[in-house]
């Protein structure tokens, strides 16, 4: 049960740095004023937002990765979660 819950949440943030990436070259490519690469989890949240708009706006719909970022990082919370549960309960 604990090795199923491991290796859930290693792929959940293995996703979720993917696409925090994908998202981080897609705002480049748009010429959107992006800080450097070190400083990427410090503006995280202002990059999802102008994904979500720029997306929104070109296609109709928000992309597939605002998506798989919010279900990965849930996905490895709920599972951080669980594994101290049942370890301490």
């Amino acid at each position: 049960m604990t090795n199923v819950i491991i290796v859930l949440g290693v792929i959940s943030i293995i996703v979720f740095v993917w696409s925090t990436i994908m998202i981080y070259s897609f705002l480049r490519k748009r010429n959107e004023k992006t800080e450097s690469f070190l400083f990427i989890n410090l503006f995280i949240f202002r990059y999802i937002s102008d994904y979500r708009a720029i997306t929104k706006k070109e296609t109709g719909n928000v992309g597939y990765l605002f998506y798989s970022y919010i279900f990965s990082i849930n996905i490895a919370l709920i599972c951080f979660v669980a594994l101290m549960v049942y370890k301490y309960f």
